[in-house]
């Protein structure tokens, strides 16, 4: 139930199945009580907010025309889904969302039998839904396949591949295309939504489908032109020109926000003989929340914030965001080098560039949401003597891992990656997490990997991929604000392969990559005021290793310890290896890595996200004392 809205009709809706109970002129005012619900949820808990509020409508219609969860539902990113959520039976912990041990901020198959497809990245829906409804045909079952894609997931090559392969899926597939940036069509108004309902009627495909029986019995020319004809006829009328030739039966555009338009075609689409459907709806991205309307990128993801005012409920920062180091430090050095540039992925303000762009808009490029591409297009302009830099967020550039291999490291082209939002993410939870880009890029020849500790060694790491010319280079940074260190105002050319120490000991030795390299320090303290001498290095490279470093280290040190947020395969095992392959191990040193789970670990406040990941101070101190065959009794001692 509501803690601060009134919503009578919604307080009657639990599942899909209550929904359906109701008249439908009914169904403009549950729409209206849902979007107060979702607004005032979102307002408590923080999340996406824009996306939810455009699908609002056609949510309550979907769940009201298709039968689900026989129907599979599958909303593509998920990150709109909070709607559906409250219709599926998930109201009353709709006010947990992104918090530990809450609701999901995307479509979670162990969540709900509503969420048949667990969905975090883009453009993967129609392969999904596709799979769902072939399943259904070949066991014969009933229960369609629905997809809804927005506009921008279609970027993505990915959506292509599956359309083109869904001929097999007969009507069972449906696909939403939600145009929520008026990038495909123009404005829809009445006629358009008229021919829709026209088209998608059972009279009309049932006389297309006679039409066409007797087109085929016309000699060949005569049953070309009748067939074309059709086809211009319709593409004249409605558009959808592409959807059909990839083997879809397209209706649209419609108003995605008017119940009256949406009811009819989609019934008309659920009963419908012919083929794969495509229904293209047109949606306002913050729909009937003035402030999300007015904003649309700033109300896309949001902070807590004031349902009244709009005014999103921040802490004040203590440092600037790594992104932003990162795109502003890129775009001074391009003032001097006219060969830098910076590709993004759809996310321009997610990983700074839009800092660059301002500052170089004809060296500046969005690609949308096509990571393959991206790395790509990085490679050949890298090959054309250009220094390109792909920022791209961890998580998504596994998306992008086969080019990133064959058309960069292989070719050893200087792309340099930046690699936004590695590591834990906390609310986002597992699919967001940057937890395998060190595994995934230290195993490749020719590749240099580093991560920054801080916001200025950010700043030094993105100088120095920008005059690395030999080959790929990859610099890793997390998500959220920097420290508060002071930034440099001469950007450093680090010596690649080569770390640092930042304290010096002589019985522990904490190596250290990356961000975590602060709770090394504070383990430090307490390690020392335990009498063990303690000396923390900063590795800055994952690849090539500082072996000398390391190896002095190992031969000065009872016990080295590696720390990294990163999964197995990274650090650790490369530190493991170096020292079997120099019979290191043979002289009974204590070697242990700390590294993230072999796990994926669930949303929560980034803090708890560590100590279960065994990677804050008191963890980093346990393993030593144990290293040590000491007891933990200093645990709790160091938590303090």
């Amino acid at each position: 139930m509501s803690q601060t809205s009134d919503t009578p009709l919604l307080d009657t809706v639990n599942l899909p199945a209550d929904l359906r109970k109701l008249a439908p002129e009914q169904l403009r005012q549950l729409a209206d009580e849902l979007r107060t619900e979702m607004i005032s949820a979102v307002g408590t808990t923080g999340g996406h907010l824009g996306s939810g509020l455009g699908v609002v409508e056609l949510t309550v219609a979907i769940h009201y025309v298709f039968n689900t969860p026989d129907d599979k539902l599958i909303w593509d990113v998920g990150h709109q889904a909070y709607p559906h959520k409250i219709l599926t039976g998930r109201r009353d912990r709709i006010r947990t969302l992104r918090q530990g041990g809450g609701l999901s901020g995307f479509t979670k198959r162990s969540e709900s039998e509503y969420d048949p497809f667990g969905a975090a990245h883009s453009s993967t829906s129609i392969s999904a839904a596709l799979g769902f409804a072939i399943a259904n045909k070949l066991q014969n079952q009933p229960g369609k396949g629905i997809a809804v894609i927005g506009d921008g997931a279609m970027s993505a090559g990915m959506a292509y591949e599956a359309m083109n392969n869904a001929t097999e899926a007969g009507n069972r597939l449906v696909v939403i295309l939600n145009d929520n940036d008026m990038s495909i069509a123009p404005p829809v108004g009445g006629l358009s939504a008229y021919l829709a309902k026209i088209v998608s009627s059972r009279p009309f495909l049932e006389l297309r489908e006679v039409a066409r029986k007797i087109s085929r019995k016309l000699p060949e020319p005569l049953h070309i032109a009748a067939r074309k004809t059709d086809e211009f006829a319709r593409g004249m009328a409605m558009g959808g020109t592409l959807f059909e030739e990839l083997g879809f039966y397209y209706v649209g555009p419609i108003d995605g926000h008017n119940l009256d338009h949406l009811i009819p075609v989609l019934e008309n689409v659920r009963d419908a003989a012919e083929g794969p459907c495509l229904i293209h709806v047109v949606t306002q991205k913050g729909k009937g929340y003035a402030p999300a309307e007015a904003s649309a990128d700033k109300y896309h993801g949001v902070q807590k914030f004031d349902v009244i005012t709009g005014e999103q409920v921040k802490a004040p920062a203590k440092a600037p965001a790594y992104q932003n180091v990162f795109g502003e430090t890129l775009a001074k050095l391009a003032e001097s080098d006219p060969k830098i540039c910076a590709i993004t992925a759809a996310m321009p303000s997610g990983t700074g560039v839009d800092k660059f762009a301002k500052a170089h808009p004809t060296r500046s490029f969005d690609v949308g949401i096509a990571e393959q591409h991206a790395v790509t297009f990085a490679a050949g302009l890298a090959a054309q003597g250009m220094r390109p830099f792909a920022a791209i967020y961890s998580t998504f550039l596994q998306r992008a891992f086969d080019q990133v291999v064959h058309d960069v490291a292989i070719q050893n082209l200087p792309v340099r990656f930046a690699i936004d939002r590695a590591g834990l993410v906390g609310a986002d939870g597992a699919t967001h997490a940057g937890s395998f880009d060190i595994t995934y890029l230290a195993t490749l020849p020719n590749m240099v990997v580093m991560a920054a500790a801080d916001e200025a060694e950010l700043v030094h790491m993105t100088y120095t991929a920008a005059c690395h010319d030999s080959g790929p280079i990859a610099f890793r940074y997390p998500r959220g604000n920097g420290i508060g260190v002071p930034l440099p105002e001469v950007p450093q050319r680090l010596e690649i392969g080569k770390g640092r120490i930042v304290r010096e000991g002589t019985k522990v030795a904490l190596l250290s990559l990356g961000t975590r390299l602060a709770e090394a320090l504070k383990a430090a303290e307490v390690l020392e005021a335990k009498g063990l001498s303690t000396t923390v290095a900063d590795l800055r490279f994952a690849k090539p290793l500082d072996t000398d470093l390391i190896r002095r280290l190992m031969a000065s040190h009872e016990v080295v310890v590696t720390v990294e947020e990163g999964s197995i395969g990274g650090l650790g095992a490369h530190v493991l290896t170096m020292a079997s392959d120099e019979g290191l191990l043979d002289a009974g040193l204590k070697i242990r890595t700390l590294r993230l789970p072999d796990s994926f670990q669930d949303h929560d406040n980034p803090d708890k996200q560590y100590d279960e990941a065994g990677l804050n101070a008191p963890q980093i101190v346990d393993t030593v004392l144990k290293a040590l065959r000491h007891n933990s009794a200093g645990v709790e001692e160091a938590r303090a």
